[in-house]
Parts: C-alpha cells; sequence; structure tokens
C-alpha cells in the first residue's frame, strides 16, 4: 500500500480531497493578458464614472433655474414647479444623483425640457448622421496619409528631396492649424457658393458628404502623413530593412511588407487621438453645414437651455472617446504584445 493510498483511507470515503482551483486561478490571473485586460476595464469604469459624475454636476453648476430658462420669463411659477418636481429637481442633490444613476443603468436618460421627448429618442435620431460623418472623415483620414507619408519618407530618405521635405512639412503644418470650421466657411464659399458643385447645407445624398469630410479629414490626414513619415525614415534605417535590400526584394515588397507595418504603431496611437479630437470636431462643422447630427442639436439645445438634452449628449460624446481610447490600446496590443506584458 502506497503513501497516496492509506492518506485516503484514513480520511474516509466522505472526505473530499483539494482541488488545484486557487492555483489556476491565481495563475489565471498573473497572465499578462488577464491582467491587461482587468486593468484596462478598470480605467473604463472609473473615466465612466468621472464622465457620469461630471455630466450629473453640469446642470447643476449652471447659473441660474434651467427649467425657468427653458420655459421662458412668461412662464407662471406654478408651470416652473410644476415642471421642477417632474424632473425631480426639487429633491436633494444625493437623491437625485442616485436616481440620475439608477436611470441611467436602466438606458433612461431622462426627458427634454422643451419638447418633452425622451432624451434617448433625440439622440438615437441625431446620432447615425454624426457617427457617419465621423467614421467617414476618419476613413478618408486614414486613405490619404498613410500612402502619403510612405511616399514622402521614400523621396527624403537619406537626405534626399530638401526641397520636396519643406514642401510637404510647411504645407502640413499649415493644413492642420487650419481649424475645421474655418476650413469649412472656406470651402462652403470656393465649392458651394462660387462653383455651386456641392451642396451646402443638410444630409442628402453623397454629394452632401462632400464638403463635411474634407473639413473634418484635412487636418488629421496632415498630421497622420507626418507621423507616418517619420515612422517610416525611422525603420528605412533598421538593420532587417538592409537585409531584405541586399537579397535584392523588390521595393514595393519592402516597403509594404516589411517597413510599413513597423512603422503604423505610432500611427496607430496618434490616430486613435485623432479620432477621439475628430468626433469632438464634429460640434463645429456640423452647424456650419446645417447638419442632423448630435453637434447642432447640442448647440441649438445649449441655446434653448434644454439641460438634460445636452447632458445625455455629453454622456454619449464623453462614451465614444473613451471607447475609442480602449479600442486603441488593445489593437496596440495585438500588434505589440510585449507592451502589454511589459505594462502587466
Amino acid at each position: 500500500m502506497n503513501a497516496q493510498t492509506a492518506d485516503r483511507l484514513v480520511a474516509g470515503p466522505g472526505t473530499e480531497q483539494p482541488h488545484a482551483s486557487p492555483g489556476l486561478a491565481r495563475g489565471l490571473l498573473e497572465h499578462p493578458w488577464v491582467r491587461f485586460a482587468v486593468r484596462r476595464l478598470a480605467r473604463l469604469l472609473v473615466s465612466l464614472w468621472v464622465l457620469v459624475t461630471a455630466a450629473f454636476a453640469m446642470i447643476h453648476l449652471i447659473p441660474g433655474d434651467p427649467v425657468r430658462g427653458a420655459l421662458g420669463m412668461n412662464a407662471s411659477p406654478q408651470v416652473v414647479n410644476l415642471r421642477r418636481e417632474q424632473l425631480g429637481l426639487n429633491d436633494s442633490l444625493p437623491a437625485q444623483y442616485l436616481r440620475f444613476l439608477r436611470d441611467l443603468a436602466g438606458g433612461d436618460l431622462g426627458s427634454s425640457i422643451t419638447s418633452g421627448l425622451p432624451v434617448s429618442q433625440v439622440i438615437g435620431d441625431r446620432l447615425p448622421s454624426t457617427v457617419s460623418l465621423a467614421v467617414t472623415s476618419f476613413l478618408l483620414a486614414v486613405v490619404l496619409s498613410v500612402p502619403l507619408g510612405l511616399v514622402m519618407a521614400v523621396l527624403t530618405r537619406g537626405g534626399r528631396g530638401r526641397r520636396t521635405e519643406l514642401a510637404f512639412t510647411s504645407s502640413s503644418v499649415l493644413v492642420a492649424a487650419v481649424p475645421e470650421f474655418l476650413l469649412a466657411v472656406g470651402l462652403v464659399w470656393v465649392f458651394g457658393v462660387r462653383l455651386g458643385w456641392f451642396p451646402v447645407a443638410g444630409q442628402d445624398g453623397p454629394a452632401s458628404y462632400v464638403l463635411p469630410v474634407l473639413s473634418l479629414a484635412a487636418g488629421p490626414a496632415a498630421v497622420l502623413a507626418r507621423i507616418v513619415r517619420i515612422e517610416m525614415l525611422s525603420v528605412l534605417h533598421t538593420d532587417y530593412i538592409r537585409t531584405a535590400r541586399a537579397k535584392r526584394l523588390p521595393p514595393r515588397k519592402v516597403y509594404l511588407r516589411h517597413a510599413l507595418p513597423n512603422a503604423v504603431t505610432a500611427g496607430l496611437t496618434i490616430g486613435g487621438l485623432l479620432l477621439s479630437s475628430l468626433v469632438a470636431g464634429t460640434v463645429l462643422v456640423e452647424n456650419v453645414f446645417a447638419w442632423p447630427g448630435l453637434g447642432s442639436t447640442i448647440v441649438q439645445s445649449i441655446l434653448s437651455k434644454d439641460y438634460p438634452v445636452v447632458q445625455g449628449v455629453v454622456l454619449v460624446y464623453g462614451t465614444g472617446v473613451l471607447l475609442v481610447n480602449v479600442a486603441v490600446d488593445v489593437a496596440l496590443a495585438l500588434l505589440d504584445p510585449r507592451s502589454a506584458i511589459r505594462e502587466s
């Protein structure tokens, strides 16, 4: 009889043997990818809580009575008090905050003060227009910037093409420095008013996308092209690129298969930040082109002092920016797993 059989006989048939689940759970928690996911999820939850708290505090930090401002100075005190009671603004701040969190968890963003419609319905009607505009602009910026940065790196590597480098750098800095709304006004005047090539207001067919998309994509494309060029110049001087050239590989294979994938990491990081700023830039551009999206909605709500709608739109914009940052972090970790391991 061996030692294990003796231990089982001494313990008795009804005694359960310990399992290795604690060790397995400990090993799972120590895995780099699991720790990476936990850290990102914790940051996202904390950021969402800060965003929700700031959105709740916004309506209480604005001077004056939002209900009075939305209903107008001619509204009777009885009507104002009734509307405040319907919105729950007469309760204490802790009670309002807890109710806000509970309603938000259930998908209830409240009701518009001016129209009485649910805020979720107002946002749902306008959100697709903003998303289509932002995504189209970002895709155009990437399609323009990556080939342009690659070509400029090839033309100016090794100190060649000084004039080309100066022209590219100067023009990209100038385009990136022009605000989106100012560029939008210029495009409207040239291509809409003077030439009449494209519509200048509303969302009516593919032609109506041209000027708003160009207004939003020009600046990010210029910035991203410069980043891609700088990263490509750094990659083209590495040893494995010299080895690929020594093997007499075709230039297309050297640049596209070996150099470009290693140069997009920094470009992807900047691209995520540019997408976040591009989403925020839709607010002004939508108002220039009377685009039926969230940007024009939030401006109209601010002017009419419809703060529940402003609150809901701010939450949507903020959540979108946070999710974009998480997506960029995950993409970077997939492209370079060592970054996730080092951070964990």
